[in-house]
């Protein structure tokens, strides 16, 4: 059986297309597709709510990307799957990705500073799903 790659594994470099990724910026989520980081590719997009993406993750062998993706929304369960597989990492990314200081902190005070990056065009992304689920345009008057 393979290893699972952890997040914080990856090249910097690759983290970094996964952030523009992240931020909706096309070119970067093809490189991520294109260069053996499809699962990458499907997190980025699973961040940014694409339910298939989310699927391919589960299917394809990495739930714990999936499940981040869930834990960054606040899904309780996500939350308690990856504290009970010891993916600690994880829960501290996802809380900083909501902008909890103490979880952005830990991450500066070692050095993961691409996460906080990354974390925050996440929180950058929640907000924008915020809005457009609050969009006016979609309600009827």
């Amino acid at each position: 059986m393979k290893k699972r790659t952890l997040l914080y594994e990856y090249p910097v470099k690759v983290l970094m297309a996964l952030s523009e990724a992240i931020a909706g910026k096309s070119v970067f989520f093809y490189f991520l597709l294109n260069n053996g980081y499809p699962e990458l590719a499907a997190f980025a997009n699973a961040v940014r709510t694409d339910k298939k993406a989310l699927k391919w993750l589960m299917t394809n062998g990495f739930p714990e990307l999936a499940i981040l993706s869930d834990a960054i929304d606040s899904e309780e369960v996500a939350i308690a799957w990856l504290k009970r597989n010891k993916l600690i990492f994880y829960v501290v990314f996802a809380d900083a990705c909501r902008g909890v200081e103490m979880a952005r902190g830990w991450l500066e005070a070692h050095n993961l500073l691409v996460f906080v990056v990354i974390a925050e065009k996440i929180k950058g992304e929640l907000k924008l799903q915020q809005f457009r689920a609050w969009d006016y345009h979609r309600f009827r008057f």
